[in-house]
C-alpha cells in the first residue's frame, strides 16, 4: 500500500528531475535582480558549449609549444633546491611527451596528442596565459566555473541563463552532461545557481544510452496508472492549486520557479527523450563521433547530444571530459597525471581529440558554429618538471581555447615563460574568459548583476576584461 507522502513523492519524481531539484531547494526567496539596465548589445553567439577537462590538462604537452623545455630535457629545473610544487619537489626538466608541429594557415603549434584538433587550428583561438588562484582541484574547479574558489556562487551557465533566458520552452536553458564515470571534483556545485533563482541551476542529463536521460522522468511502475489522461488531470489540478496559492502569497520568485519547474518537467517527458534519441542520426554522423568505440564513443555521444541540444534552443551546455578520481581503475578517471602522464593523457587525448573535433565539424556543416561559442578549458595546468613519470599541478599557467560564436580563429593571446612554468605576458584568469564569452553572447559582464547579501554580485566579481584580440 502506498502512503500519501510516497504518492506525492512519486508524482513529483514522475514530473521530472528538474521539478525535483526545484522542490529540494528550500532557500528563502531571493531578492529581485538588479543592474540589468543597458545589459545587452549585439550578440555574435546564441549558445555556449563548454568542454571541461577536470584534473589539470598539461599545456606543455598539448597546446603550448616550449622548444627550450625540450632543449633542457634532463637538466635540473630548480638548481637552488628552494622550489616546492603542490605535491612534490621539482624533478628535472621534462620536455613534451608528444612532438609539436605547426598546422593550418595560421601555423599554430599543437602536439601530436591532438591530431584531429590540429586540423581545426584556424577556427580556434588560444589563451596561453590562463592562471588560477588555487592548485587544489575542488577550489580551482569552482573558480573556473563561478569565478570564486569557495563553493556556493552561481556558475557561468546559471549567469548566462539568468541574463538571457532560453530559446526553448520545452528543454532546460542550462544542461550538464557529466562523464559516464561519474561527477567531476566538487560534484554538482560546479553547475549550481548559488544565490540566483533555483530555476537557473544546471539540469543534469545522462548520456548513457542504457539509462533514461533524466532520473524519475516518468512515474515508477506502481504508479503507471497515473500516466496518460490521469497524469494530465493530476497535473492540471496541481497547477490550479499552485496558482491559487500563489495569488495569496504575492511576489515570490521561489514559488514561481517551482511552478515553472513542474510545468517544464511535464513538457520534458516528451522533449527529453526526443532530444537524446540518436537513432535518427545518419551513419556518417555516428561514424564522425565514433559512437561504436567503447571509450571514444562515450565522450562522442556527449558532444553529439550537445549539438542536438543547442539545435533545440538550449542556451548553455557543459560537457565534462573526466570524472572524480575513485581509485577504481589504474588509468586516472580524469587528466590528473601525477604518476604516468603518457598513460593517462595518452588515454584521454584521443577521447577529447575526436569528440571536440567532431563537434566543431558537425556544428560548422550545419551552419551552427557561427552562432555557437565552444570553449575548452581545465582548472589549471601541469608543471614543466618531472614528477616521476608524471607532472605536478600548476596553477600559474595553463591554456584554454575558444571557437565559433564570433571568435577569430587561428590566433593566440598571452604567453608563458620559456619553460611553461608561469605566465610571462598578458595574464588572464577565468574572469577574462567569462567576460569575453558574455560579450560574444551580447551581455556586458559589468552590468549583469544580482543583489545578494548587501552587494551587487556578478560572474566576474570585481575583475575581468573582454579579450578583444580573440574577437572576429
Amino acid at each position: 500500500m502506498v502512503g500519501r507522502r510516497d504518492f506525492l513523492w512519486e508524482l513529483g519524481g514522475g514530473l521530472g528531475g528538474v521539478a525535483l531539484a526545484a522542490m529540494l531547494n528550500e532557500a528563502q526567496a531571493a531578492p529581485a535582480p538588479t543592474g540589468r539596465s543597458g545589459l545587452h548589445h549585439a550578440a555574435k553567439a546564441k549558445a555556449v558549449i563548454q568542454i571541461f577537462c577536470p584534473g589539470g590538462l598539461s599545456h606543455v604537452d598539448s597546446w603550448d609549444h616550449k622548444p627550450e623545455l625540450t632543449k633542457r630535457q634532463g637538466k635540473p629545473f630548480d638548481t637552488d633546491g628552494k622550489v616546492q610544487f603542490f605535491a612534490s619537489k621539482p624533478g628535472n626538466c621534462q620536455g613534451s611527451y608528444w612532438p609539436f608541429r605547426q598546422h593550418g594557415q595560421s601555423g599554430r603549434w599543437i602536439s601530436d596528442l591532438f591530431p584531429k584538433l590540429a586540423g581545426k587550428v584556424d577556427e580556434m583561438a588560444f589563451v596561453h596565459s590562463m592562471q588560477s588562484k588555487s592548485a587544489l582541484h575542488g577550489p580551482a574547479m569552482f573558480m573556473a566555473n563561478s569565478g570564486f574558489i569557495l563553493p556556493g556562487f552561481p556558475s557561468m551557465g546559471a549567469w548566462v541563463t539568468y541574463g538571457l533566458g532560453s530559446e526553448s520552452a520545452d528543454l532546460p536553458s542550462f544542461v550538464v552532461l557529466p562523464d559516464s564515470r561519474g561527477l567531476p571534483p566538487g560534484g554538482v556545485i560546479n553547475w549550481g545557481a548559488g544565490f540566483l533563482p533555483a530555476i537557473h541551476q544546471g539540469t543534469t542529463l545522462s548520456s548513457d544510452p542504457s539509462q533514461p536521460p533524466l532520473q524519475d522522468l516518468f512515474p515508477a511502475k506502481e504508479f503507471s496508472h497515473l500516466r496518460g489522461n490521469a497524469e494530465k488531470s493530476s497535473r492540471d489540478f496541481l497547477g490550479a492549486l499552485n496558482r491559487a496559492h500563489a495569488e495569496t502569497r504575492g511576489a515570490n520568485s521561489e514559488l514561481e520557479a517551482r511552478i515553472g519547474a513542474y510545468e517544464l518537467a511535464a513538457r520534458l517527458q516528451l522533449s527529453a527523450p526526443e532530444a537524446t534519441d540518436l537513432t535518427g542520426e545518419t551513419e556518417a554522423t555516428k561514424k564522425l563521433y565514433r559512437l561504436d568505440h567503447e571509450d571514444i564513443g562515450t565522450f562522442g555521444r556527449q558532444c553529439l547530444l550537445a549539438r542536438r541540444l543547442v539545435e533545440r534552443g538550449v542556451r548553455f551546455v557543459q560537457i565534462y571530459c573526466g570524472a572524480e578520481n575513485t581509485g577504481a581503475k589504474k588509468i586516472r578517471p580524469n587528466w590528473d597525471s601525477h604518476e604516468d602522464l603518457v598513460r593517462d593523457h595518452g588515454y584521454w587525448g584521443p577521447i577529447l581529440d575526436n569528440g571536440a573535433a567532431a563537434l566543431l565539424t558537425d556544428l560548422k556543416s550545419r551552419g551552427l558554429l557561427d552562432s555557437t561559442l565552444v570553449i575548452c578549458t581545465s582548472e589549471f595546468g601541469r608543471q614543466p618538471a618531472a614528477q616521476g613519470k608524471g607532472r605536478d599541478h600548476n596553477a600559474g599557467a595553463f591554456t584554454a581555447w575558444m571557437a565559433g560564436g564570433g571568435v577569430k580563429g587561428g590566433v593566440a593571446y598571452g604567453s608563458t615563460d620559456e619553460l611553461g612554468a608561469k605566465v610571462a605576458d598578458k595574464p588572464a584568469y577565468c574572469y577574462d574568459l567569462h567576460a569575453t564569452a558574455l560579450h560574444l553572447l551580447g551581455v556586458d559582464h559589468e552590468k549583469l548583476t544580482y543583489y545578494n547579501n548587501g552587494a551587487k554580485r556578478r560572474l566576474t566579481d570585481v575583475h575581468g576584461h573582454v579579450i578583444k584580440d580573440l574577437l572576429a
